[in-house]
This record gives C-alpha cells, sequence and structure tokens, in this order.
C-alpha cells in the first residue's frame, strides 16, 4: 500500500485537490467501504479504551502525516525520515510489549535499514535529521506508524475489524481540522471531477482491504518482524516510481532492494520469547 499509495494522490494533487481532501474522503469512503463491521464494532464497544483512541490517534496520525509529507517535501528526504520507523518500533515494543531483540534480530534491523538507507540517502541530502515542517511530518509519521503496530499488538482485545475501523476513523478525524483551516472546502468538493470521484472510491476501496489485512498481520505478528517486512514498501514504491513516474531505477535501488529482500526472508527469526520480567 505504502509504495504505491503515492501515486492516485499525485493524480489528485494535479487535478486541483489537496492533500488533506484526497486524504479526508478516501478514508471516509474506506469507512463506508467497511460499514458491514460496525454491528461486531459496536458489541465492543465496552473495550474500546484507552488503546483504541491511543490507536486511533497514532494510525490517524501515520497515514495523514506521510501524504503531506509527501505532496509537500523533497519525497527522498521525507521517505528515509518516514523509513526510520524499525528504530521507534524497537523502543515501543520494548516499552509497551516487552520484546527483546537478541543479536541476530538486531542484525536484521541493521540490514534492513542499511537497505533503505542505500536506496534513499545521498550525500548532498545531508544527516536524515528534519529540516522543515515537511520533514518533521515524515518523522512523526513514521513515529507514529511504528507506535500503531505496537498498539494494534498490544490491544489484543479489540478485533481487527475495530482496528481497522480506527484507522479509518483516526486519519479522517485528523484531516478533517486541517481541511478545514485551508477553506473552500464547498469549492474543491464542487470541482472535483467525476474521473476522480471514481479514482477516489477506487481508493476507498483498495484502502478498505489492505487495511484490514495490515492489522490482521500486526496482530498475529511481532511488530518487530512485522516493521522489517514493511521496509518491503520500499522497493515496490522504487519499482512503482520507474514504471508508473518514470524515474530512474539504478545499481544502487537493487542493492538496496536486495538488502531489504534478504532481511525479509530471514525475519522469521527475528522474535524474542523473553519478557521485561
Amino acid at each position: 500500500m505504502w509504495g504505491l499509495i503515492w501515486y492516485p494522490y499525485r493524480i489528485l494533487q494535479e487535478a486541483g485537490m489537496s492533500g488533506a481532501m484526497a486524504t479526508c474522503i478516501t478514508y471516509l469512503l474506506a469507512m463506508l467501504c467497511g460499514a458491514f463491521m460496525l454491528p461486531r464494532i459496536w458489541r465492543e464497544r465496552s473495550t474500546f479504551g484507552w488503546w483504541a483512541l491511543l490507536l486511533v490517534l497514532s494510525a490517524g496520525w501515520a497515514n495523514f502525516g506521510y501524504v503531506l509529507g509527501m505532496l509537500h517535501g523533497e519525497v527522498m528526504r521525507v521517505l528515509l525520515l518516514f523509513y526510520l520507523a524499525p528504530v521507534w518500533t524497537i523502543l515501543f515494543s520494548f516499552w509497551m510489549l516487552g520484546e527483546r531483540l537478541d543479536r541476530y534480530g538486531y542484525l536484521i534491523l541493521g540490514l534492513s535499514l542499511c537497505g533503505a538507507m542505500v536506496m534513499l540517502w545521498k550525500p548532498e541530502l545531508g544527516l536524515p535529521l528534519p529540516q522543515n515542517l515537511s520533514e518533521w511530518l515524515g518523522l512523526s509519521a513514521g513515529m507514529g506508524f511504528a507506535l500503531s503496530n505496537v498498539t494494534s499488538r498490544r490491544a489484543a482485545h479489540l478485533s481487527v475489524e475495530t482496528k481497522s475501523f480506527s484507522l479509518w476513523l483516526g486519519t479522517a478525524v485528523l484531516a478533517l481540522p486541517f481541511l478545514l483551516w485551508q477553506g473552500e472546502v464547498t469549492v474543491q468538493l464542487v470541482s472535483i471531477s467525476w474521473h476522480s470521484w471514481l479514482l477516489l472510491a477506487v481508493m476507498g476501496l483498495v484502502l478498505c482491504a489492505t487495511s484490514f489485512a495490515v492489522q490482521y498481520g500486526v496482530t498475529h505478528l511481532t511488530a518487530n518482524r512485522a516493521v522489517v517486512l514493511f521496509l518491503f514498501e520500499l522497493v515496490v514504491a522504487s519499482l512503482s516510481s520507474y514504471f508508473l513516474a518514470n524515474e530512474a531505477l539504478g545499481l544502487r535501488d537493487g542493492l538496496g532492494a536486495a538488502l531489504i529482500v534478504s532481511a525479509s526472508l530471514l525475519s522469521g527469526k527475528l522474535y524474542s520469547d523473553k519478557s521485561l520480567g
């Protein structure tokens, strides 16, 4: 999802739609597609608690912050900061889940991060430290993604349906204030062509399906293994930018992709049976 979702959002931006508007509509449509889940979610309302709220906020910001950062910042730097998510996952999973990595686990995470650096980093970009608002959005979205994955794993009492709906709700709710702050909401809505509405509908359906699949995955995998597999999205992003946006695909991309794929294949051994106690 992450490796491809940038492209339709770019098309919508070129059609005159703001990132906040596109994000809000697509995730509202995802909620509509997932409305059949509402009866079960309603039955679970007494078990929501603070974990559900944390999932709403963290997952919502991960999605919204990623879109804004990618649309308004230097793509490579925003991606580099966003894909520091494995670092935050180590911290969050240790603190919230008691997951401890052994040396083999750190080696796999290091391998995946090296792959990301090889693909994304260039000397002229400088250190992967935020230098403007868009880059802070990318960094914080990566932190939100890591926190949402760990929270999803921690909130074992919540169903996958509830977790998926929390993601859609959080993204739409966080996008709405920004959309209102931008103004001209009615003007933007009226000016949306039927082609754009069709694309928005397809995106909403895809986001509904992929979000459900992601929540199922992070619920049944350790947080650190899930985030290593997530880095495979970089390979998808590289290929999609080559075929869809005619961007160059060089030796660095191939080497970085090989490192990430290797880490993903080895991640079956990335787990810890130890607890904090």
